[in-house]
């Protein structure tokens, strides 16, 4: 397995637009990609999570711009639940810890090949999703098969702007601006 930089250095190298304008769906774990990881669980056993507004106004973006999202969660969340019905993900799969098989049973539920897949991913599960899709992302924060599967490492941590990030990247090969 390669080294940590030298998956990291190889994640960095720039993906040509004409890859990011062919995204037609973009798909992502949940966990350590829309939040930072932590979760909050109180002695009630209720549990808390922090969503970036600025991941949340990119998707809502993507989403007007015809772009399909889907959210692919290895634990079932409320909290998580309830996010994704306010941003109106129209795909939320949770529970599912084979991310490769639930990308690509969607990705062909749609019609999209694997060229027209992004998805982004921190952790060992996320590895063979990452290596499938046409551009794998991951955060600096990931681990290492996430960086070593991952075509695109992001600047921006997860739940602070990571998913804008890659909003934004595919919004500028389209040639399209933000507009509110």
């Amino acid at each position: 397995m390669p080294s940590k930089t030298k998956a990291k250095s190889r994640a960095l190298k720039k993906i040509p637009a004409r890859r990011w304008a062919a995204i037609r769906l973009l798909a992502m774990d949940v966990d350590g990609i829309l939040t930072d990881g932590t979760l909050h669980i109180s002695s009630d056993g209720s549990e808390t999570k922090i969503f970036s507004v600025l991941d949340g106004l990119g998707l809502n973006r993507i989403l007007r711009s015809g772009i399909v999202v889907a959210w692919i969660s290895g634990r079932h969340s409320g909290a998580t639940t309830v996010r994704a019905g306010e941003l109106k993900i129209p795909h939320l799969i949770q529970g599912r810890t084979d991310k490769h098989v639930a990308l690509q049973e969607l990705a062909t539920q749609l019609g999209f090949t694997a060229d027209q897949c992004a998805y982004l991913g921190d952790d060992d599960i996320d590895a063979a999703a990452l290596r499938w899709a046409g551009i794998g992302v991951t955060v600096p924060g990931a681990m290492p098969a996430a960086f070593a599967a991952a075509d695109y490492v992001t600047t921006r941590q997860a739940g602070f702007g990571a998913v804008r990030e890659v909003c934004e990247q595919i919004f500028a090969a389209r040639g399209l601006t933000f507009v509110p």
